[in-house]
């Protein structure tokens, strides 16, 4: 009888352990469970890049966006009152046209550029982008090969914004007086580069004179775009990618 009761306790004290362990086992599998069937979060998606959208989509005909009669004030006795329309890979995007005349001794010689920026995600609206390459122009009017003396300036009412820029130059023995107008107008931007010189006694053309003509070209101008635009439904469609973000 002494024997058996220490080994019957030890009997029962070994039963007991798998006991223990199957209550614990089981416990970490029910948190186990109510993990698993809990809801993830889902991740939230990064928003669609975007760009504000373009106000014209195209260009008019360069040569037509000025007049006959315009044409005779600035270049009188020009070559072509048409004028000569430059060559370019998208006339759409980029496009110049090209007057010059000899009036007796007087040399007139009219430019202007149109070039078009449509609104990209990766490049941004095409509002900015005109405006840095219209900055752009008016430094390389300022700047450009002969130039001296330049000034330049700002007038209003002209497109968006509208820089001037005056310079002189001396080309064969032949004093010019030059004019640039850079022209920002949404996302098209207009540079009028108008140049005159007096030939053998004539005299050289007075700055002023040569700046009020150029304005009045780049007005003109810019309601030729702007004309073009409602006539084609262009400018209420616009280009590129609609956002209010710019």
């Amino acid at each position: 009888m002494h024997r058996t009761a220490p080994r019957l306790a030890r009997i029962f004290v070994s039963a007991a352990v798998p006991v223990v362990l199957v209550a614990g086992c089981s416990s970490g599998s029910d948190k186990d469970s109510k993990d698993s069937a809990s809801p993830s979060k889902s991740a939230t998606p990064s928003p669609t890049p975007t760009v504000a959208a373009a106000k014209y989509s195209k260009l008019p005909a360069v040569c037509p966006t000025l007049s006959a009669k315009t044409i005779d004030e600035l270049v009188p006795k020009a070559e072509s009152k048409k004028g000569k329309e430059l060559p370019s890979a998208d006339a759409n995007q980029s496009a110049s046209c090209l007057w010059t005349g000899l009036n007796g001794f007087k040399y007139r010689q009219l430019t202007v550029s149109l070039k078009l920026f449509r609104s990209e995600v990766s490049l941004g609206s095409g509002d900015k982008r005109a405006q840095g390459y219209a900055g752009d122009q008016a430094q390389k009017a300022a700047t450009s090969d002969g130039a001296k003396n330049a000034k330049t300036g700002q007038v209003s009412g002209i497109g968006d914004a509208a820089t001037t820029v005056s310079t002189e130059s001396k080309k064969d023995g032949d004093e010019f007086r030059n004019q640039t107008i850079v022209v920002r107008t949404a996302n098209v931007v207009l540079t009028l580069e108008y140049n005159g010189a007096g030939y053998e006694d004539e005299k050289t053309p007075d700055p002023k004179a040569l700046l009020k003509d150029a304005e009045t070209g780049a007005k003109e101008v810019v309601a030729a775009i702007e004309k073009d635009a409602e006539k084609s439904g262009a400018s209420s469609a616009g280009s590129g990618a609609s956002s209010s973000a710019a």
